[in-house]
């Protein structure tokens, strides 16, 4: 992937997440109204079910409650905060600091040890989603 594609695809990706985030907080939705697609048709929580709200909890400075949800919206929180503004100076700079980072991030990511942490991780989160009936 090239520098300015990731940083394209990144910033649309923190401006969606904005905007739903923004639409969420400010509007009063029924409790049947879900997004995940999974939930809707299994009726089983994804891994990354209730980080909306995760993130709102974040913003609200319940930061227990939002881990106790969903661990995701920690990281979700703190990618939208940071992201944005460091891709922001790498541009406004004309420097790659970001892209190099991500490049070194992808490939330790594909240690096959570190990769099945990871998935491990990820595979905890969606049985701990299922098990509180998110």
């Amino acid at each position: 992937m090239t520098r300015n594609k990731l940083y394209s695809l990144l910033l649309i990706a923190c401006l969606a997440g904005f905007i739903y985030l923004f639409y969420n907080i400010h509007t009063l939705q029924s409790q049947t109204f879900r997004v995940c697609i999974i939930k809707n048709v299994t009726g089983f929580p994804c891994p990354s079910c209730g980080t909306t709200r995760a993130v709102t909890l974040i913003l609200e400075g319940k930061f227990i409650e939002s881990l106790l949800l969903n661990p995701f919206g920690i990281l979700v929180a703190v990618v939208m905060t940071i992201f944005p503004f460091w891709i922001l100076i790498d541009i406004i700079l004309k420097k790659e600091s970001f892209f190099r980072m991500y490049k070194k991030t992808e490939a330790t990511i594909r240690k096959p040890w570190l990769a099945s942490i990871l998935i491990l991780l990820v595979l905890l989160n969606w049985i701990w989603n299922i098990y509180k009936h998110l």
